[in-house]
């Protein structure tokens, strides 16, 4: 978990906010939403493509531009996604290194 903070801080908390709360229409937050809490896999995609279009999360949009972090390794997107997906409130399983290398392997 302190090394899922650590990447968290670096190179998530300007748009999301130090509690997750992100930032109304622009940055969604990391608080109990169904993009975070659901399917791992789609999660790993918006940190290895970026988000470029205005989606809806749990019926808001939200349009501010995400760019790609692919540079990150296997390891600190699972770390920080494993951080994200039981802080803020949140509780669910942890996210490996294993299956974000099968993701991006996938791309």
């Amino acid at each position: 978990m302190a090394r899922g903070k650590k990447v968290y801080e670096q190179y998530c908390l300007t748009c999301h906010q130090v509690d997750g709360s992100g930032v109304p229409h622009l940055n969604p937050p990391l608080i109990k939403t169904t993009f975070v809490l659901g399917d791992k896999p789609a999660l790993v995609q918006v940190i290895l493509k970026g988000m470029q279009s205005s989606v809806p999360i749990d019926d808001e949009y939200y349009s501010n531009n995400m760019p790609p972090h692919n540079f990150l390794k296997d390891q600190e997107i699972a770390d920080v996604l494993t951080y994200v997906r039981n802080n803020f409130g949140n509780k669910a399983s942890a996210v490996t290194a294993a299956e974000v290398k099968a993701i991006r392997a996938k791309n």
